[in-house]
Formats: C-alpha cells, structure tokens, sequence
C-alpha cells in the first residue's frame, strides 16, 4: 500500500475510533446522570450503644433549645433519647430509660423497654415527652418459646419527660401494666407505648399504648391514668386542637374527640367526598400519621402504605361529620412506604417522606422522595431524593461490628446509585423540618440522622 494511502486509512480509522469514543463517553455520562434531582444531606451516626439492631422508629422532634432529640431501640436490653447539637454536631444521651425508672442495666430479654416509638412531644415548656415499649423476642426467645419454655415477661411500658433546661428526666409512671386485672382478663404482657402527647396548660398527658391501642389521659396532679374508651387506629397520635380537645383516629377510621372542659368523649365520622373515609380509601391501609397546623384548625394526614395526602378540618363542633379532603397524590410511583415522616414547616407548607420503588432503570431498590405541599396554591412540589454527601460517615466494607452477645450488627440500610451517590435503602423513619427551616430525618441500618440544608 503506498504511504499517502495509508496515512489516509489511518486517519480515517483514527477519526472512527474518537467519534465512537465520543459517542461512548457521551451513553456512559447520559447513563450516569440521575433522571431525577437530589436533595443533599450531611449523614451522623447515631451512637451506636444505644441500639442492638442499628434502629430506631418515629422518635424525632426538635427542642425549643434547637437541639434534636432521636430515641434509640435496643432490642432485650434498654432504650434511649439522644440528643444532637446542631452547632457542635456532637451526640450525648440524655435519657436511659432503665436506669430512670430502675429496671435492671444488664440485658433483659423480651421483658426490656426496648424502643422509644413515640413521636416526641414537646410541650410549650420545652419539656419532651415519650413513651417505651417492648420490642422482640429473640431468636434464642422464639427457640425456648416452641420448646414450651417460658421467656422474661413484658409488664408495661413507661411514660416519660425529659427537661432540657435542668438537664433532668422524670418518670410519668406506667399506663396498663401487666396486674392483677389484665392477668384476670387472659392478658399476656402489658401495654407498651406508642404516642405521648402533653396539654401542659390543664395538666394532662394522652396516651395510646400498644398494641392494642388503648387511649388514656394521665391528670397530672393526681398522677392517675385512666382510659379515654375508643380503641385507636394502629400506631396513632393525639393530636390537640385550638379547643383544647384531644384529638384522634380510631379504628374503624373516625375521629374521636375529647373535652377535658366538660370530661366527654365524641367518636364521628371522618368524610371525604360524601363518603367514610375507609369506604373512601378504596383499599386496607394502615397506619394513619398527622400533624396539626399551628392555628389548631386543620391536620395533614398520610398513610404508610398510601400515595396520597389529606387535609382534615378540625374546628367543626362535635356531633357532626369530620370533613377531609384528598389533596392528590405526593409523588407518582409503586410500593409507597411513609412512616413518621409529614411535618409542617413554620411557614405552614407541609413537608413528608415517600419511598417508592425504582423503576427509573438508573439503579434499582427503593427510592426515598421529600415532598412539599403548599396550601396556599395547592401544588405538590417533588424536592428530590435524599442522598447523603459525605459517605464516609460509617465503614460499610470494614469488619462487621458485633453486640456485646457476639450477634451482628446491621449495615445493610443504604445503596449506591450508578454515579456513586449513597441513599437510603429500606425507609426513612422519621423527619422533622426544625423552625430554622433545616429538614432533619433518620434510617436505619446503620442507625442515621440526616441533616438537610434550609431548602427553598
């Protein structure tokens, strides 16, 4: 071949080869381009002695001091409230339930206050209220059970309140322990604790234990706990409204209602459409969370299994239907997962968490969206997926961590996306936007908080 020619075909194959390249480069970053927006967030570990399966539940609330406050699960040994400084970044706990209420500190089995599930109450004096329940038998448990062997009993979970000011705990007492009456009434265990929340102005706390969800109100002065009536809905909050009445879902998804001015109890239907809200729903879905705005007027309302948000009117009288509206769905997708995650910001928008799964086809798992509403244009704005920007917060491919029983430590809760971003797997637990406008969250496995920047 003469060399003019060859230099040609040279050139020609040269020019091939970059175009294919390019064009190469060009699928490869197209492919790792994330087909949706990001919502950034600093990841912390919560101390990892304050939990056995790195886990936690709805326990999240910000105090009146600006500080955070996360409750910790320790399944057969003790529970914990953990407080972060958004300043220092720094943790420290500042409640162990056993040694509050003097259970024994060594590991207890099924019979431990192994998880702070409640949602946080902070009371107008800056005071935090939460509750402990049981957790799980474990497998060792479930072994001596199936032999006919008996296993450490449950006797009821604690109501208590933490102080930020004097730096101290106090120990409310226990709403349906495991006595005389409940043994009479074929009772296994006692009532464990799902929601706290306090009327600090008459002196009374609400309580909804678990699992049957039992509704009661602790006076204060008298230090007496006695049962409201209405069986609850699943894992459900109290909510009190610009009256003053506890306010709550019950079972068959209607709205009772307390007046502790008058010592009565309501139970009405909650409406959507002209139709009851289960009829409405048009599915089984569980477990109902809301918040109540400011005005003490109106709730946003989502289910855990459920796409949609709902506003429900609560200044109506009692006696007469309680009137929801669907506000559409928070985000389109499959196998939506919220949990204690619907807040709403100082600026009356409301803010939740909503995992669906990926079918975008740019990686695959679970998704875990934060959504805003805002009711003054009625719009419903996808902010983007969380993501964590400093991955580096724990080792996941170092030596797996072990309890002090030698069982392993969970860390299995996130996945990297194909451009190399690190996001939660399997569900966000809880999120909060505080009063400065910061979005705080946490997931599990390992047992994180995810501090997100003010958004816009």
């Amino acid at each position: 071949m003469h060399r003019p020619i060859l230099i040609t075909v040279l050139t020609l194959v040269g020019i091939v080869v970059s175009l294919v390249s390019a064009w190469s480069q060009a699928a490869l970053s197209k492919q790792q381009t994330a087909p949706f927006k990001y919502v950034r967030a600093k990841a912390f570990h919560i101390p990892p002695e304050t939990t056995t399966e790195e886990s936690g539940y709805f326990s999240l609330c910000e105090g009146l001091n600006g500080k955070v406050y996360i409750g910790s699960a320790g399944y057969g040994r003790n529970s914990y409230l953990v407080e972060f400084d958004p300043i220092t970044e720094k943790m420290r706990i500042v409640l162990d339930t056993h040694k509050l209420v003097g259970l024994p500190l060594a590991p207890t089995g099924y019979a431990a206050q192994a998880k702070l599930h409640t949602r946080n109450f902070v009371g107008p004096s800056g005071k935090v209220y939460v509750g402990s329940k049981q957790g799980y038998a474990s497998p060792a448990e479930n072994e001596a059970i199936k032999r006919g062997e008996k296993i450490p009993v449950y006797r009821g979970g604690y109501v208590m309140v933490y102080d930020p000011v004097t730096d101290s705990a106090q120990n409310l007492g226990m709403p349906m322990p495991l006595d005389d009456s409940q043994i009479a009434a074929g009772k296994k265990e006692g009532q464990g604790v799902i929601d706290v929340t306090a009327d600090e102005s008459r002196g009374l706390v609400y309580v909804i234990t678990c699992e049957e969800q039992h509704w009661l109100v602790l006076d204060l002065k008298t230090k007496k706990f006695r049962e409201l009536g209405p069986i609850l809905r699943d894992q459900p909050n109290t909510l009190i409204d610009f009256r003053g009445r506890a306010t709550a879902i019950t079972a068959d998804f209607k709205i009772a209602r307390y007046l502790p001015d008058y010592d009565e109890v309501y139970v009405d239907s909650l409406v959507v459409d002209g139709k009851p809200f289960e009829e409405y729903l048009g599915a089984k879905r569980q477990h109902p969370d809301w918040r109540i705005t400011r005005d003490g007027k109106t709730a946003y309302m989502q289910l855990l299994d459920d796409l949609r948000m709902f506003s429900v009117d609560l200044s109506g009288s009692v006696g007469k239907p309680v009137i929801a509206t669907d506000l559409g769905n928070r985000i389109e997708g499959e196998g939506p997962d919220s949990r204690g995650s619907i807040s709403i910001a100082p600026d009356g928008k409301v803010y939740s968490v909503v995992r669906i799964n990926n079918r975008t086809g740019f990686g695959d798992g679970f998704l875990h969206h934060l959504v805003r509403f805002d009711p003054k244009t009625k719009s419903m704005t996808d902010l983007g997926v969380l993501t964590v920007t400093n991955p580096d917060f724990f080792d996941f491919k170092g030596p797996q961590a072990k309890n002090p029983d030698g069982s392993l430590r969970p860390r299995h809760g996130f996945h990297t996306l194909p451009d190399g971003t690190l996001t939660a797997l399997h569900v966000i637990m809880a999120m909060i936007v505080a009063r400065d406008g910061t979005v705080y969250a946490t997931t599990i496995y390992p047992f994180t908080l995810l501090k997100i920047g003010k958004l816009r």
